[in-house]
């Protein structure tokens, strides 16, 4: 494994390639949302579209923390992955219990049913790696202990 300023294994390696080149894709489809939406109609829906705006920014922060290796990285993408999961939650729920607060879809409108619910799962996914890999620190550091 490459080495990197905080010990622990790296977030953009394997399988962590394919989930930053997700968020990335997630970050510019939604900062192209919100922009459009807010740009032409905003009025409609200032509620939904601020909330698109905050989902784009919660997605580049997340993918920049997840392409990066250093300890600060990995605290910034505990953060905003959990930001997303808990906003994900919070908008799916609102939206479907007051239709009328969200008259325009925000990207984690009804748990992201718009993008094929990818919004609800991947949360889940990230939080599962940064989990994953940092289980495999301590792995790594109690084998070379023993050793």
């Amino acid at each position: 494994m490459p080495e990197t300023t905080s010990g622990k294994t790296p977030l953009n390696r394997g399988f962590g390639r394919v989930l930053v080149f997700v968020y990335g894709v997630f970050a510019l489809s939604a900062s192209a949302r919100a922009g459009v939406q807010i740009a032409t109609k905003f009025d409609l829906a200032p509620l939904a579209f601020s909330l698109s705006a905050l989902a784009a920014l919660v997605y580049i922060v997340a993918t920049v923390a997840l392409a990066r290796s250093s300890a600060t990285s990995r605290r910034v993408a505990w953060f905003a992955v959990g930001f997303e999961l808990l906003g994900v939650l919070a908008v799916g729920t609102a939206s479907l219990v007051d239709g009328k607060a969200f008259p325009e879809p925000t990207v984690w409108s009804d748990y992201g049913q718009g993008y094929g619910y990818v919004p609800l799962v991947l949360p889940f996914v990230g939080l599962f790696w940064l989990w994953r890999t940092s289980r495999q620190e301590v792995v790594t550091e109690t084998t070379a202990a023993k050793g």
